[in-house]
């Protein structure tokens, strides 16, 4: 069931939205200092009863503060700690907030946390204080994906990106999107008043297709970055293939920088898939070494081909090896037209010689390498870049996950049988229709309207602490 998320309006939720929720915010293990949030209307007597210190209690400091001190239990003393104070609504979740920052040893961490819980507080579930800080208003759907896209960023580029939606960059647009569309419905149901005297007012189905019209570019535009999007976050999956002893696994290394890959003379040396992260120009790169396409009558083997092929098909960008003394094989030719993927035809071992050059539908470009001497590597990782077709992450760029993307082909289509039905004039209610379903869809985005499967979807991705 759909739910109105509308500024101002009523907040729901399926978890219990009294709940005290603490969890520890940094990585676990052992470090110099642990963050301990604490986050619901008992958070600051939950303070209260732990924290030892001079001046006055936690619930009687202002928004802002922070106190030096000690927590104590039943037990004793359990460490020395500096206690921040959030009041609502100036905190992350909007909620009153105070964070325990202790020692970071593991034992002493778990203990202190576990005093938090008995002491009235349940443990946070993944993802729990930004769905608050969500359904408080706080963030949209957007920016709350942008907080752990920013967590898990691989390279400057990811996190420029992830930083632009935290400002709110996608949501202006798609806030701009929604606006578009809900007026132009309004002006159409408007409309409607006047059929009865069969006098619709001059220009109004006209002015609606021009706003449509503005509204499928600004979603074709969005579209477009998709791609960037998708290797940003994911990295970028780039697939070495080629028949045995053609240097594969010895290109993967080059491209790492380090020996990765086993490299020796016997045929089959590499049998399973071998994926590692390169970051090329700002661009994580998925970098996978595969077994050598060939029959072979060994079952190991041939598992590890069927499991090359499976990558291939996957794969944003192949590189498919094959010596440059030698001429294509069938098996070569076989493999490339048989699989619709961006290739690079990769021809290794040029310091050995290089024979005519192979002519073969399928490539998108040739590129000749040598690992020795290093020759064609620069111009390798340059041409893989061109394939991915980056576009630039500037300080006002937008680029969209899989979730927006499949939200903005279903309002592009929706927009555009609204503008059909426009044209066509037989049913005047019909594109009034298909423009509130395409705003529904663009509020799927941001959050306006949710549901309780779409934010358990997107908040389990989460740590528990964030």
């Amino acid at each position: 069931m759909w739910k109105n998320n509308s500024r101002g309006g009523r907040l729901t939720q399926e978890m219990e939205e009294n709940d005290t929720i603490a969890a520890l915010a940094t990585p676990p293990g052992a470090g110099a200092i642990a963050i301990i949030r604490v986050s619901g209307p008992e958070s600051l007597a939950i303070a209260d009863r732990l924290f030892r210190g001079s001046g006055p209690m936690p619930s009687q400091r202002p928004h802002g503060t922070f106190a030096v001190g000690r927590v104590e239990g039943p037990e004793g003393f359990y460490d020395e700690v500096v206690l921040l104070i959030f009041r609502a609504p100036r905190s992350y979740t909007r909620e009153d907030v105070v964070e325990f920052q202790c020692h970071g040893g593991r034992e002493s961490v778990r203990r202190l946390l576990r005093l938090i819980l008995e002491s009235g507080a349940r443990l946070a579930e993944p993802g729990e204080f930004t769905r608050r800080a969500f359904l408080r208003g706080r963030l949209d759907l957007t920016q709350a994906e942008a907080v752990m896209d920013l967590i898990a960023a691989q390279s400057e580029r990811a996190a420029v990106a992830a930083a632009e939606h935290l400002r709110g960059a996608l949501r202006h647009q798609v806030d701009g999107l929604y606006e578009t569309v809900v007026s132009a419905a309004a002006d159409l149901e408007a409309g409607l008043d006047f059929l009865d005297d069969g006098e619709v007012p001059d220009g109004l189905p006209e002015s609606a297709a021009r706003r449509i019209r503005e509204a499928n570019e600004t979603i074709r535009n969005l579209l477009q970055t998709w791609n960037t999007g998708h290797c940003l976050r994911e990295g970028a999956l780039v697939v070495i293939s080629g028949r045995p002893n053609v240097g594969k696994s010895t290109l993967m290394n080059v491209l790492l920088g380090r020996p990765r890959a086993i490299v020796a003379p016997l045929p089959g040396t590499t049998r399973d898939t071998l994926e590692e992260l390169v970051i090329f120009d700002g661009v994580p790169i998925r970098l996978v070494d595969t077994a050598g396409l060939r029959e072979t009558a060994c079952p190991i083997e041939r598992e590890g081909v069927e499991r090359a092929k499976a990558l291939i098909a996957q794969a944003d960008v192949r590189l498919h090896l094959v010596e440059a003394s030698q001429p294509l094989s069938s098996e070569d030719e076989e493999t490339i037209g048989n699989q619709k993927v961006k290739t690079i035809l990769v021809r290794t071992k040029c310091d050995l010689g290089i024979g005519p050059p192979p002519t073969i539908q399928g490539i998108n470009q040739t590129i000749c390498i040598s690992a020795v001497t290093k020759m064609g590597i620069s111009e390798l990782k340059k041409a893989i870049l061109e394939l991915l077709d980056i576009v630039p992450v500037t300080q006002s760029g937008v680029v969209i996950s899989e979730r927006h993307r499949r939200y903005l082909l279903e309002a592009e289509r929706e927009l555009g049988m609204a503008f059909a039905a426009l044209q066509s004039r037989a049913d005047p209610t019909l594109p009034i229709v298909h423009l509130r379903t395409a705003a529904e869809s663009l509020g799927a985005i941001t959050g306006r309207v949710y549901h309780d499967d779409l934010l358990n979807q997107i908040f389990s991705r989460f740590c528990v602490g964030k």
